[in-house]
C-alpha cells in the first residue's frame, strides 16, 4: 500500500512537472508573429556550461555560433526559449505608390575608395556582399528586410537645382511630350554605363530612381516659339500709334536693331520656331543644362547676330523691296538653320516678321513704288481693255458661226426628210405591186381549187349513186325478189316495241271495231330494227 502511494505521488509530481513545462513552453517560449511582421533571432550561447563561439564581425551567425541568424521567421507561432535566444519582432518595409526605398547594406566587405554603390539585393543568392548603398531601389510593395543587415530609407519624388536645371530622383514621372535624360552618379559595370549623361533617354512613363545612383532631367521635346519684337509707341487707349503712311511707330533700341550699309537704323521683329528632338536631348542637357538655357545661350543671341550680320550688308531700300527682302529672309533662315544644326537643335522656321525702316527712307520709296504700281496698273488696264475688245469680236464671230451652223443644219435636215419621203414612196409602190401580184396568184389558186372541188364532188356523187344502185341490185338478189326486199324494208321500218293483236271481225263490223284498234297503233316513229334481225327464207320473221 505504501509503495502504491509512492507511485501515485510520483505520478502526480511528474504530471505536474509536465503541465508546468507545457505551460512554460506555450507561454514563455512561444512567440506569435502577426501578418506583416517577422521574427529576428540572436543566439546567446550556452547558459550554464561552456561558452559559444561568436560570429565573425559584420556577418550572420552560423550553426552553433553566437550572433544574429540570417533567416527571419514569418507569421505564425515560433518556440524559442528566451534563456538561449534573443527574440525581436520586426515590421515589414512597406513602400507605397509614389515612393521608393533606398537600401544601405551594413554587412560584407568594404568597397574600393572610388565606389559607393553596391550590386545585389536584400535576400537569397542576390544578397549584397559589400557595404554601401544598393544600386537598385525597391519599388511599391511589401518587403521582409533584415534590420541587422540593411537600413532602409523611404524616398518620394525629389528635386534639386544644379547648373540652372532641375534634377529629379526617387519616384519620377516623365509625362507625355517629354523624355527623361539620365545622369549616372557612378559607373555601372553590370549595364556597362559610364558616369555622366547617358545617350539613351527614358520615354514617357514612371520610374523608380535611386537618388544616389541616378538623376533625371525631364526635357520637353518638339517645337517651341521664341520671338524678339520691337516695342511700339502706344496711345492712351492702348492702341498702337501709327504714322501718316499707316506704319506703327517703333521705340528705338528695341527688337533687333542694326545699321544698313547706307547708314540708316533698321529694326526688325524675328520669330524662331525651333525645338529639341528626343535623340538630341542628352546633348542639350550636357552642353547647356536645360532647354531654357539653350534658348538664352543660343536661340536669342544667334537670332540677333545672324539678322544683324545679314541686314548690315544690305541697304534700306533693299530691305523694303520685295525680291531683295525675300533674299534677306532666305539668307537669315538658312544661316540660322546651319548654326542650330551644329548645336543639336532643330529649326522649323526662322521668320523675319516685320522690318521697321525710317520714315525718311520708307515714304519716298513707297511713293515711288506706288507710282510705279499705278503705271503698271494703267498698262494692265489697257491690256485688259484690248483683251476685252478681242473677246467681244470673238464672241460676235462665235455668234455668226453658230447661226451659220444652225442654217446648214436646217438645210441638211430638210434634205434628209425629202430623201426619206422619196424612199418611203418607192417602198410603198413596190409593196402595192407585190400585194397585187400575190392577190393574182391567190385568185388563180382559188379558181383551181373551185374547179378541183367541183370535179371531186361530181365524181363523188356519181360514185355514190353507182354504189347505191349496186347496193339495191345486191339486196334484191339477196332477197330473191323486189317484193321480198320491199317487205324487208317494211319490216325494218317497224318499231321494236310494236304489239300485234288478232281479233275477229264479222262481216260488216270492221269499221265499228276500228275504235278498239286505235289505242294499239304506235304514236311515235318506230325505232330502227337491229341489224341482226332473224330472216327466214329471205323474208323477215314478224314479231
Amino acid at each position: 500500500m505504501r509503495t502504491a502511494r509512492y507511485v501515485a505521488a510520483a505520478g502526480v509530481v511528474v504530471m505536474g512537472l509536465l503541465l508546468v513545462g507545457f505551460m512554460f513552453h506555450m507561454t514563455v517560449n512561444c512567440v506569435y508573429v502577426y501578418e506583416g511582421q517577422s521574427l529576428m533571432l540572436r543566439y546567446k550561447g550556452p547558459v550554464l556550461f561552456g561558452s559559444g563561439k561568436p560570429a565573425a564581425s559584420g556577418q550572420f551567425a552560423q550553426a552553433g555560433e553566437v550572433g544574429v541568424l540570417e533567416q527571419l521567421r514569418g507569421p505564425g507561432r515560433h518556440f524559442y526559449c528566451p534563456l538561449w535566444w534573443e527574440r525581436q519582432l520586426i515590421n515589414d518595409v512597406v513602400v507605397r505608390p509614389g515612393e521608393v526605398a533606398v537600401v544601405t547594406s551594413k554587412m560584407g566587405g568594404d568597397l574600393p575608395t572610388e565606389q559607393f554603390l553596391v550590386e545585389g539585393g536584400i535576400d537569397g543568392a542576390t544578397r549584397a556582399q559589400h557595404k554601401g548603398i544598393l544600386r537598385k531601389v525597391l519599388g511599391p510593395g511589401r518587403f521582409r528586410v533584415h534590420p541587422y543587415a540593411f537600413d532602409v530609407a523611404i524616398k518620394k519624388s525629389e528635386q534639386r537645382q544644379a547648373g540652372g536645371s532641375t534634377k529629379y530622383s526617387g519616384w519620377v514621372e516623365v509625362p507625355t511630350g517629354y523624355v527623361g535624360v539620365v545622369t549616372y552618379s557612378a559607373d555601372d559595370p553590370v549595364l556597362k554605363k559610364k558616369r555622366g549623361v547617358q545617350d539613351q533617354v527614358l520615354p514617357p512613363g514612371i520610374y523608380p530612381i535611386n537618388p544616389r545612383a541616378q538623376e533625371i532631367d525631364i526635357v520637353e521635346v518638339g517645337y517651341r516659339e521664341t520671338s524678339i519684337s520691337v516695342d511700339k509707341h502706344l496711345l492712351a487707349d492702348g492702341t498702337e500709334k501709327m504714322d501718316e503712311s499707316g506704319e506703327p511707330e517703333a521705340v528705338t533700341r528695341s527688337g533687333i536693331g542694326f545699321p544698313s550699309n547706307d547708314g540708316f537704323n533698321i529694326q526688325i521683329d524675328f520669330t524662331a520656331v525651333w525645338g529639341v528632338m528626343p535623340e538630341d536631348a542628352p546633348y542639350v542637357v550636357s552642353t547647356f543644362g536645360s532647354v531654357e538655357a539653350a534658348e538664352q545661350k543660343v536661340i536669342i543671341p544667334q537670332s540677333e547676330s545672324i539678322c544683324r550680320n545679314s541686314g548690315s550688308k544690305m541697304g534700306a531700300n533693299e530691305l523694303l523691296v520685295g525680291e531683295t527682302r525675300q533674299k534677306f529672309q532666305t539668307n537669315v533662315s538658312e544661316e540660322f538653320h546651319k548654326v542650330l544644326l551644329d548645336k543639336h537643335l532643330s529649326l522649323l522656321y526662322g521668320l523675319v516678321r516685320h522690318i521697321y525702316i525710317p520714315k525718311e527712307v520708307r515714304v519716298p520709296l513707297q511713293k515711288g513704288y506706288v507710282a510705279a504700281e499705278l503705271t503698271l496698273t494703267r498698262e494692265e488696264d489697257k491690256i485688259t481693255k484690248q483683251a476685252e475688245g478681242t473677246l467681244r469680236e470673238a464672241e460676235k464671230k462665235v455668234s455668226q458661226e453658230a447661226e451659220k451652223v444652225r442654217v446648214e443644219t436646217l438645210k441638211m435636215v430638210a434634205s434628209a426628210v425629202a430623201e426619206g419621203a422619196r424612199e418611203v414612196g418607192e417602198i410603198e409602190a413596190a409593196t402595192k405591186q407585190q400585194i397585187a401580184s400575190v392577190d393574182k396568184q391567190i385568185a388563180e389558186l382559188e379558181a383551181k381549187r373551185t374547179e378541183l372541188l367541183g370535179k371531186a364532188k361530181s365524181q363523188a356523187d356519181q360514185l355514190l349513186n353507182e354504189a347505191q344502185s349496186q347496193k339495191f341490185d345486191l339486196a334484191v338478189k339477196a332477197f330473191g325478189s323486189a317484193a321480198a326486199y320491199s317487205k324487208y324494208e317494211f319490216a325494218e321500218g317497224l318499231p321494236e316495241n310494236i304489239q300485234l293483236q288478232l281479233f275477229y271481225a264479222g262481216e260488216g263490223t270492221l269499221w265499228t271495231d276500228l275504235k278498239n284498234i286505235t289505242p294499239t297503233l304506235p304514236l311515235m316513229n318506230p325505232a330502227p330494227k337491229p341489224a341482226n334481225s332473224p330472216v327466214r327464207n329471205g323474208t323477215p320473221t314478224p314479231r
